[in-house]
């Protein structure tokens, strides 16, 4: 059961590579309900056209035309206005190959054409310096963004060729990377983009076609790192990742993104190089962020400043800034790690980060995202906007068209395929499809536990089915053909059935949906004395919105465990299950000092009341009051 020889998804390894899993591609996994259903059909009805309009809007699709020399106007935008089209693009890509529209295809088709008028006759392409600064060309690279759009471009063209999109796109993204294999590689030149992004998208372009050079310059940017070969953009070494060589660095530091994009090429170089340093040094920023740089709800960036990892156990709520562009990031590297591990607990994070950092960007209606994602939301924060509400778009939008190719593509991270095994990653309703093997899921997954995997069509012979059991399950269950089987997964975290299948087979597994009350740890100080409440792969938090009582007056009962309310359509929010909690709401004075000699925390008493709190991801879709996910104990 290994995948076709061409494999229509985000990031797919040649047969060569140290891959221990094989992805499948975007049509092979039909998601048909659940909050990743309900994602991809509002993505498709509701953001991609939003993202349509805004490419014209915003500057991006009017930039290339006066770069082609069609129009004539102003620059408008950043420097990397480029790449919201091209992540554009590679949504429609996704899209067309989940659900095929000659509408997709046209619209490919002919921003294509347009790519390949304004590109210039050695390859290059990027609007704002064939229209503002022609000399200035590869002179900037500390923060120009040359490489990272070119990477956005890659990474559409290899989409849309995998979708069977316009074959111009991907000869637009080849004459670029030709030309900058030409100045980087063969040329000499020792140059770094400030903003790491290309690296993997260059590996992803070297899988499509075989052109060994882009594989090679991926890995002469990612040794070249920590070499102060990246001129100070005024942000320091750390913001870019050049302090340390990438296999002498300890932890994520600088720019949240740049560096979670940098850790998936050095992945990915890994797998298609076989150079284990390069796996082993990824492996260790990654324990040393989730043990110490890493929120509850997987978001990722604890300050404003420079959008940038903090210190070890830096993790305001208040202040956290949570880039949605950082949990796609983390997304993307989780997914190679799990491709070169085949270890669960990426998969684990993988889901961590999808319900909660990543499903917190979106309005639930698709057409508002948030940049930045804090744990906590004051009913004052109107004075900053970085906690507003949701937006309909950025000046600087990177996230929402981002959002949008990552939804389009999400059936790829569901499952994989080995020989004779097929590994499932991430529970949703629909149907796996592998080579000679059709499986059939249905499950209420997040809010129910029980997930049923039925066999509709199987090879000869005996093959192994693997389910990931995820680390919050404390207790699962798993029953084949109504039988009991034993439910202890193995060292990599995922529990192997292997026997000969036949169809209409049935495997039940049960998942522990039993509501937790977590607690920080003690070194993170912003939330010392604190907790919040988890079930199954949901952060849950407590928004103003339903409480009989101010929310920052509130204490956590721990005493009084967490109940489960039934499933509901909230209006605004759509499915959910909210959870009720005992709480105290202790009301102190709000004028004066506010400090006082006699100490309160942890031991005031108050009225007791119950606090509802709902899943993170779907808070700021009714009105914009106060929201916090760490309550303070009582």
């Amino acid at each position: 059961m290994t995948e076709s020889p061409q494999v229509v998804g985000p990031a797919v390894p040649t047969e060569k590579s140290k891959a221990v899993r094989r992805p499948l591609g975007v049509p092979d996994v039909e998601i048909t309900g659940g909050p990743l259903g309900r994602w991809q059909r509002i993505n498709r009805e509701a953001s991609l056209p939003l993202a349509f309009a805004q490419m014209e809007r915003s500057g991006s699709v009017p930039n290339l035309r006066i770069a082609a020399g069609e129009a004539e106007g102003v620059f408008q935008g950043y420097r990397f206005q480029d790449s919201d089209l091209y992540k554009t693009l590679e949504a429609v890509a996704w899209e067309h190959a989940r659900r095929p529209a000659g509408e997709y295809l046209g619209y490919i088709r002919d921003h294509a054409g347009l790519l390949a008028r304004a590109q210039r006759p050695d390859g290059y392409l990027n609007s704002h310096y064939q229209v503002v600064k022609p000399d200035r060309i590869y002179t900037e690279l500390e923060y120009s963004h040359e490489m990272y759009c070119a990477g956005h471009l890659f990474q559409a063209a290899v989409a849309g060729a995998r979708a069977g999109g316009d074959p111009e796109l991907l000869a637009v993204a080849r004459r670029f990377a030709d030309h900058l294999a030409e100045v980087f590689l063969d040329g000499g030149d020792d140059g770094i983009d400030g903003h790491a992004e290309v690296e993997t998208a260059l590996v992803e372009l070297h899988r499509l076609t075989g052109g060994r050079p882009y594989l090679d310059l991926a890995k002469k940017l990612i040794d070249n790192r920590g070499k102060g070969l990246i001129r100070d953009s005024g942000m320091g070494p750390l913001y870019a990742q050049d302090h340390l060589p990438v296999r002498d660095a300890a932890t994520p530091v600088g720019h949240a993104v740049r560096q979670l994009y940098l850790e998936a090429g050095i992945v990915d170089v890994y797998l298609e190089t076989g150079d284990e340093s390069l796996l082993e040094c990824s492996v260790r920023r990654w324990e040393d962020m989730v043990a110490t740089k890493m929120y509850l709800t997987g978001g990722l960036g604890s300050r404003h400043d420079g959008e940038a990892f903090g210190e070890r156990y830096e993790l305001p709520p208040d202040r956290a800034y949570n880039e949605s562009c950082a949990a796609i990031a983390s997304i993307h590297w989780n997914w190679r790690l799990l491709l070169a591990t085949g270890e669960a607990r990426y998969a684990d994070l993988i889901e961590r980060t999808l319900y909660n950092a990543f499903a917190a960007s979106t309005s639930a209606d698709g057409t508002r995202f948030f940049y930045v994602n804090p744990l906590q939301r004051r009913d004052d924060h109107a004075e900053d906007a970085c906690f507003e509400r949701r937006r309909e778009w950025f000046a600087c939008a990177c996230c929402p068209p981002n959002i949008m190719r990552t939804v389009a593509s999400l059936g790829h991270y569901v499952a994989t395929a080995g020989e004779r095994r097929l590994d499932v990653h991430q529970y949703a309703p629909g149907t796996i499809r592998s080579g000679e093997l059709d499986l059939a899921v249905a499950t209420g997954f997040p809010w129910d536990g029980k997930v049923a995997l039925s066999v509709e069509r199987a090879p000869e012979g005996p093959w192994a089915l693997a389910l990931r059991v995820p680390a919050w399950s404390a207790a699962t269950t798993v029953t084949v053909g109504g039988e009991r089987a034993p439910a202890v997964p193995g060292e990599n975290g995922y529990l192997v059935l292997e026997r000969v299948w036949r169809q209409g087979d049935t495997v039940v597994l049960d998942l522990d949906m039993t509501p937790r009350v977590v607690h920080p740890h003690p070194r993170i100080d912003a939330v010392r004395g604190c907790a919040a409440v988890e079930r199954g792969p949901l952060v849950y938090c407590f928004e103003q919105a339903d409480q009989t009582a101010d929310l920052d007056d509130l204490l956590l009962d721990p005493a009084a465990g967490p109940r489960v309310l039934p499933l509901e359509d909230l209006e605004g929010v759509g499915p959910t299950v909210l959870i009720e909690a005992g709480a105290l709401a202790v009301r102190r004075p709000r004028d004066g000092m506010p400090y006082t000699t006699t100490p309160t925390a942890g031991s005031a008493t108050g009225t007791r009341v119950t606090a509802t709190a709902i899943p993170y991801f779907q808070w700021d879709n009714r009105e914009g009051g106060a929201m916090r996910v760490w309550l303070p104990l009582a």
